[in-house]
């Protein structure tokens, strides 16, 4: 691979990337738990929720009620799966919560600042997280720094693939139409980069003060966005 190729496409992560973690785990997962029981009590009949359902009740091998349902999906929170059924109902609870302002989506101060510096050099930017896409909008739609969004070209979540499966990687750009020498993908965790890197893209890893990301030695490392080698990036 040529790695004196310019980037002309970065892929973040979000959790320990742009955005701490304790947010996510210490604000939005017992948010959406302390709502679940109640969303699904109102929403269950409702086509896309009940799609869901559905879905989790294949996942766990059994019939569900939306009761039982709200179990299972309570349990998953606490384990953090990464199964898409709960991350698309918890982005719709999550979105009720950003509507009547008990919620505000955390960035870290540098994230706004690089994201519309490389906008602006023309660097198209993608999301890629285990949340839903929905639920990814609504953290960059509703920070401190103002809606992040129309920063983005594209967003993708669980139903492109697993974020530690090379393959999730390579159908990212083929969506992207861009080469992996081309691309750079952003994370904390040392597997997803490693996945991303047999895939072909450029890396780097984000070690933010207080996230527990350990260091993974094959990849380029900073501490935050001002760090992120973009011009020196290795394949």
């Amino acid at each position: 691979m040529n790695s004196a190729m310019p980037i002309r496409a970065i892929v973040t992560d979000i959790e320990g990337t742009t955005s701490s973690i304790d947010f996510v785990h210490k604000t939005l997962f017992p948010y959406a738990k302390a709502h679940l029981r109640e969303f699904l009590r109102q929403s269950a009949g409702a086509p896309e929720v009940a799609a869901l359902l559905h879905e989790t009740a294949r996942l766990e091998g059994r019939p569900l009620t939306w009761e039982d349902a709200a179990e299972v999906l309570a349990r998953w929170i606490d384990e953090d799966r990464k199964a898409t059924p709960l991350k698309a109902l918890q982005g719709m609870i999550w979105a009720q919560g950003y509507a009547a302002g008990e919620l505000k989506g955390h960035v870290y101060p540098d994230t706004p600042e690089y994201l519309r510096r490389w906008h602006a050099q023309g660097m198209r930017l993608y999301v890629y997280s285990s949340g839903s896409v929905e639920a990814q909008k609504l953290i960059f739609g509703h920070t401190d720094y103002g809606d992040l969004t129309p920063l983005f070209s594209g967003y993708f979540d669980t139903r492109i693939g697993a974020k530690r499966e090379p393959e999730s990687y390579r159908a990212i750009l083929r969506e992207i139409d861009l080469a992996g020498e081309e691309t750079l993908f952003l994370s904390d965790v040392g597997a997803e980069l490693e996945a991303a890197r047999a895939a072909g893209l450029r890396t780097c890893q984000l070690l933010r003060a207080g996230d527990g990301a350990v260091a993974a030695p094959a990849h380029p490392h900073a501490r935050d966005f001002s760090e992120v080698p973009v011009d020196a990036c290795i394949a």
